[in-house]
């Protein structure tokens, strides 16, 4: 049996981009917050944290934040949060980050892609860590890790498939790339692995201006989505997932979070979630760059079995996470079931961008 010994972070306001995103980081110059997370007068190994958004209540960015400053504690060293809002900032701070050439520079989000893998390339002495996206022909200073949300999402699924009246499920998506993919398809693939004769409508897109971050405009889509007939949702809005907990609980639907505990947003609507440990991640590549591992020797994907993804149901702290599905002591039993089949390799669930 599989027991997981990572803590949850209970947040009223959480995921990929969550219900609040803070105005900070002026362009052209980078934004620390926290600054350095161990005295700099250690003399230990400097690391440098690069956000995609700014933090505000970004439990997904929040984490990464940790993560840089528990390997840094750990370490002997020191931190730095630099946080951007737009590609003019990513770059820039990217810039910043390395003249200040700290050991690592890790940057989350697959905004920066591109700009990561041309600045490992112009910058062969400096270590870099890409979380939340991969790159093709990138050089062996640039360390990427990826999440397998398929995972965590498929376990979704199985509770959506078990506890379904209506016999209609889906997803609302913030926009329709491969990665949210993961998760939409994950979740559908656990619902039918349990109940064949499942119907799974959409996904829904948010999209609009701001799909990571517009409540309302989620809430809209939700709602429109819930007008279909689907009673469990799988809300993958990141900061729009506040609206699409509203519309759960006005509507009488049941929702799934994202990337933290989002359970206590709607409580009695909100059957259970994703966590995205990004703090692991973080620590765990740091570690092993420190190690001198090479690329192909570090971890490059996370899920289940790496402890990088679970459900919120399945954590320790569980029963306080004012999760529905904690009511459904046969349903928990066969995702527990389920979670460690995945992790034996006895189930495989399938990755969508493969």
């Amino acid at each position: 049996m599989f027991v997981t010994k990572r803590r949850v972070r209970a947040a009223v306001v959480a995921g990929a981009m969550s219900t609040a995103l803070l105005l900070t980081a002026c362009s052209g110059a980078p934004a620390t917050n926290g600054g350095s997370s161990a005295s700099p007068k250690t003399g230990g190994p400097a690391f440098i944290y690069i956000t995609s958004d700014p933090i505000g209540q970004n439990e997904f960015l929040k984490s990464g934040k940790t993560g840089i400053e528990n390997v840094a504690k750990q370490l002997g060293g020191t931190s730095k949060t630099f946080e951007s809002k737009d590609d003019a900032t990513r770059s820039s701070n990217l810039q910043a980050a390395i003249d200040e050439a700290p050991a690592v520079i890790v940057m989350l989000g697959f905004q920066f892609g591109d700009v990561a893998k041309d600045a490992a390339a112009q910058n062969p002495q400096q270590k870099f860590v890409l979380i939340d996206t991969f790159v093709e022909g990138a050089s062996d200073n640039l360390y990427q890790a990826t999440f397998r949300e398929q995972e965590p999402s498929y376990l979704l699924g199985v509770e959506a498939g078990l506890l379904t009246k209506a016999n209609k499920a889906g997803s609302v998506v913030s926009l329709d790339i491969p990665l949210l993919a993961k998760y939409s398809e994950g979740f559908a693939e656990g619902a039918k692995s349990v109940n064949a004769g499942i119907a799974i409508e959409g996904p829904q897109v948010i999209g609009g201006d701001n799909p990571f971050a517009d409540p309302a405009r989620g809430k809209e889509q939700a709602l429109a989505f819930a007008a279909t007939g689907v009673d469990h949702v799988f809300a993958v809005g990141a900061a729009s997932n506040g609206g699409i907990m509203e519309a759960a609980s006005e509507k009488g639907f049941f929702a799934y979070g994202v990337d933290a505990n989002q359970c206590p947003m709607a409580p009695g609507s909100v059957m259970d979630g994703t966590v995205k440990a990004v703090d692991k991640v973080v620590e765990t590549l740091v570690n092993e760059i420190v190690a001198n591992k090479s690329v192909n020797e570090a971890t490059k994907s996370f899920g289940l079995k790496e402890q990088g993804m679970n459900i919120v149901s399945l954590t320790d702290g569980a029963a306080d996470s004012k999760c529905v599905v904690m009511e459904h002591k046969e349903v928990l039993d066969k995702v527990k079931q389920v979670r460690d089949d995945i992790v034996s390799g006895k189930v495989t669930v399938t990755e969508p961008t493969a």
